[in-house]
């Protein structure tokens, strides 16, 4: 592909998000694709399916502290599509048949207002949580709409505090004062379109009325300005610390000491986690050299020590993980540090306590090779919420205390597929360097080595997400039941193994990631697992892009690729949506370098005439306003422009997630399985 040929490009109209021209061709292509897949017969039965697994109501509710002995969850099912916010008392919760309160009925709310909400999230003031800051987008989109929120009442706070729909940041000071990150122009978003300026609101105040205490660059990368306030137990303001992105993963940080914003002498690679026992704690991302702190140590500050002299920081270290070993989740509880950490993708969680000025630590006794996730911690105890999950045993809910070690099961997930036949197992294929990449394989135990069995490979590959075992209740039930061989590769770009496994896959070294893949997929079939008539892969946002550049780079090793909201146009991704925030990671088309590398993978500009490419499936959402839609549709156009056949779908809702509630969630994942059944078992 020639500059001149990446600088034609005849399909820039698909960029505007909601065109009609643009919407007019989305609805053609679903309405010459869906009939396609929801003709099959197979089709209605795979819905159901999917369905009832969707809006099951014994699925484990998603709880989180809300003060005191309060849980508080969203859910959504058959009912309530849209879903509940509600909350109930430990007790209740703990005794199997918990009374809940509703506090927002939100398909309630979008039929009274004849809007399309999606919940988004509530932010509380701690430690009633009482007032609430609930997020509301528009079908699923990132921008939201903020009110206040009294959950005492039951309603919305008259005269409360409101934001407009927008990309904001935001906590609370206290009762009467918010941290508000957001844009009153558009001059005050970065090129990204995120808000880069802080502000301090007061109640009663509008936006344009709050005292600006903090300015970012219009230039600046990542996800814009973001504000985090740490307090007490007693709900006491402790520290305000602000994050000014330079690109994807580097930052400045700053103290917000009054009006006044002091820099702090962190490393850019770094991120603050938390506020605990005085100290701040902080991961790396890079070396530390000055310091004598390695890429994915996590470390600690004396926060006096930090007030006082903020331009020379001396770091303690808390945790130096080793080779095989990543810190996935930092939290705090009332006295502890909490942290959940990944040993070869496989998960644990640690606790400790600073005395006599060192760490302790010792290791919560917690269901074994499984991901552990902590889903919430107390602010006002030392109890935590883990979720334990993998691939063949339902998931389950722990209620632990960080500061005795003490620890009870809440829930456990009914089976949702016949599990009794199938083994998971761990496999290593080595890429084209030398480094061995783990790989997880679902099977029948008596699933024949000859390259017959029907696979399907997930990987993701970016922006430190680790891909770690989970229970596959859809695809065990549409996939595995059937036969299939269910694959997920730990390829480099991801965290797996902490920073460095990211870092390896950056800008210039990106090639790594997708050879990690492609040894992945021709390792299956080497073993004997599938064969390439058998061998389908799928993945969405980056894994969007990474199944993109497997098609035009190895499409003789698939017979069926499901993209999913994908990156596509890496020529001109930076000045598409969000595209300028992942600078960091893909590097920027502007810089030669960088941009002959981009050229080398960038799947919109390889497509070729002539080539043994499969029909692929593409998915996005009109209302995707982080990973753009004129991706997936410029890849479609550009197939059709070709002569390739492709199935094609956009929801008109859905955001990022392509599914804006349970049942579009489900429509999709028969969509999905049956274009897979086709293309792999037929």
């Amino acid at each position: 592909m020639t500059e001149a040929q990446a600088a034609e490009d005849p399909f820039t109209w698909m960029e505007e998000i909601e065109g009609t021209r643009a919407l007019d061709w989305a609805k053609a292509e679903n309405a010459r694709s869906l009939p396609r897949l929801q003709n099959d017969p197979r089709y209605p039965g795979l819905y159901a399916e999917a369905q009832a697994i969707a809006t099951a109501a014994d699925r484990i509710p998603g709880v989180a502290f809300a003060g005191g002995d309060r849980l508080r969850d969203f859910w959504q099912d058959r009912t309530h599509v849209r879903g509940l916010w509600r909350e109930t008392d430990l007790e209740g919760y703990r005794s199997g048949a918990p009374t809940w309160r509703t506090l927002l009925d939100v398909d309630a709310l979008a039929k009274a207002e004849s809007a399309n909400w999606v919940f988004a999230g509530a932010n509380c003031l701690a430690p009633e949580d009482r007032l609430c800051l609930v997020s509301l987008s528009n079908g699923g989109k990132d921008a939201a709409t903020v009110r206040e929120f009294d959950t005492q009442a039951g309603q919305f706070v008259e005269g409360g505090f409101r934001l407009p729909e927008g990309k904001h940041r935001f906590d609370w000071i206290d009762r009467d004062t918010l941290l508000v990150v957001t844009a009153l122009s558009a001059s005050e978003s970065t090129v990204s379109g995120y808000p880069y300026v802080a502000r301090v609101l007061k109640r009663g105040q509008t936006l344009a009325q709050a005292r600006e205490v903090f300015r970012g660059d219009r230039s600046d990368g990542g996800y814009g300005v973001n504000g985090q306030v740490f307090r007490d137990a007693q709900g006491r303001v402790e520290a305000v610390i602000l994050a000014r992105p330079l690109d994807t993963f580097s930052a400045e940080h700053h103290l917000l000491e009054g009006d006044r914003a002091v820099k702090l002498a962190l490393p850019p690679r770094s991120t603050v986690q938390a506020l605990v026992s005085g100290r701040l704690v902080v991961t790396l991302e890079a070396d530390w050299p000055e310091a004598g702190m390695k890429t994915g140590d996590l470390v600690d500050f004396d926060l006096a020590a930090v007030r006082a002299a903020p331009g020379a920081l001396k770091p303690d270290l808390v945790l130096r993980p080793t080779e095989s070993q990543s810190v996935e989740q930092v939290a705090s509880t009332r006295d502890r540090l909490v942290i959940g950490l990944l040993d070869t993708v496989r998960g644990q969680v640690r606790s400790l306590k600073r005395t006599g000025g060192a760490w302790s630590s010792e290791t919560l006794s917690l269901p074994a090779d499984s991901t552990l996730t902590l889903t919430s911690t107390s602010e006002d105890s030392d109890r935590i919420l883990v979720s334990a999950s993998s691939y063949l045993s339902p998931t389950s809910q722990w209620l632990a205390d960080a500061g005795t070690g003490a620890n009870s099961r809440l829930r456990s997930l009914p089976p949702r597929f016949d599990a009794s036949n199938l083994v998971a197992e761990q496999n290593w294929a080595v890429s084209k360097d030398g480094t061995r990449i783990p790989y997880s394989v679902v099977r029948r135990k008596d699933a024949p080595m000859d390259g017959s069995n029907p696979t399907l490979l997930y990987a993701y590959g970016g922006f430190l997400v680790s891909q770690t075992p989970a229970y596959a209740a859809t695809s065990g039930k549409l996939w595995l039941e059937k036969g299939g061989v269910y694959v997920v590769a730990n390829i480099r770009g991801g965290g797996e193994f902490g920073p460095r496994w990211h870092n390896a896959g950056l800008k210039l070294s990106r090639m790594r990631v997708y050879e990690d893949f492609f040894a992945v997929s021709e390792d299956l079939i080497r073993r004997g697992y599938t064969s390439p008539r058998r061998l389908g892969i799928m993945g969405g946002s980056n894994g969007g892009l990474l199944m993109g550049v497997a098609l035009t780079k190895r499409p003789e090793l698939y017979n069926a690729v499901v993209i999913q909201v994908p990156l596509f146009d890496m020529i001109r991704y930076t000045q598409i949506g969000a595209g300028a925030s992942w600078v960091g990671e893909y590097g920027d088309p502007a810089i030669p370098a960088e941009r002959d590398m981009l050229l080398s993978y960038s799947p919109y500009q390889n497509l070729k005439a002539g080539q043994p490419y499969p029909q692929v499936f593409i998915e996005t959402s009109t209302k995707d306003d982080r990973v753009h839609p004129a991706h997936a549709r410029k890849a479609a156009a550009r197939l059709k422009e070709l002569g390739y056949d492709y199935i094609y779908y956009e929801n008109i809702d859905g955001g990022h997630s392509a599914a804006a509630n349970l049942n579009e969630r489900a429509l999709r994942q028969a969509l999905e399985y049956t274009y897979l059944m086709q293309r792999l078992m037929d």
